[in-house]
């Protein structure tokens, strides 16, 4: 098996897992109803340029990845899922697929969360990142793209509804605690201090 053959097996695997542990969580006592339409279209459409369209079925721009990093990028893609994997574990029931927040909803600042405030998005970008490199096309580079933007969008209207279902224990977290990119706070203000 090549490294580009097994990429499919790394999502598949992750994706199965993912879907059966989603009876694994609290019920939920308040949903965000709209806006949520806009982030899944983005996202489904990046993901079927990184992986809907056979190559040769339309003009792209394509390179070779060598062996060896193909391989390496297998590694990134399985390090991005452990982070989601990190990151579900540390949210118990917690954790749900739709923006929403259940019956003892609190902040979560501990595991992955000291990092980011949206792991799980952060380790599907790394993974999608990666497949598109591994893939070695613009079209899958634009799908990683399209992905990126529609979690970034989702993680937006999280933001909202925890700040207001919350209060101020998540505005402080958020204050502290980057949202998609660790240490991208700090990079910031450092840059900006040294101006």
């Amino acid at each position: 098996m090549t490294p580009l053959q097994l990429v499919p097996w790394i999502w598949g695997v992750w994706l199965v897992s993912w879907m059966l542990a989603a009876f694994v969580r609290d019920k939920s006592v308040a949903k965000q109803v709209s806006g949520e339409t806009g982030h899944r279209v983005v996202t489904i459409v990046g993901a079927l340029l990184l992986f809907g369209v056979p190559h040769g079925l339309a003009p792209d721009f394509s390179w070779p990845v060598p062996t060896g990093a193909a391989w390496g990028l297998d590694a990134v893609i399985v390090l991005g899922f452990a982070i989601t994997w990190w990151a579900r574990v540390t949210l118990g029931r917690l954790w749900s697929g739709d923006v929403a927040r259940t019956k003892n909803h609190h902040v979560v600042d501990r595991g992955p969360y000291r990092f980011v405030r949206h792991p799980i998005y952060t380790g599907i970008i790394l993974a999608a990142i990666a497949t598109a490199l591994i893939r070695g096309s613009v079209r899958s580079l634009v799908g990683a793209a399209g992905i990126t933007l529609g979690l970034y969008l989702k993680a937006r209207l999280e933001e909202r509804f925890l700040g207001q279902a919350l209060g101020e224990p998540y505005t402080a977290y958020a204050r502290r605690t980057p949202m998609l990119v660790p240490f991208a706070k700090d990079a910031l203000k450092n840059s900006s201090s040294r101006a």
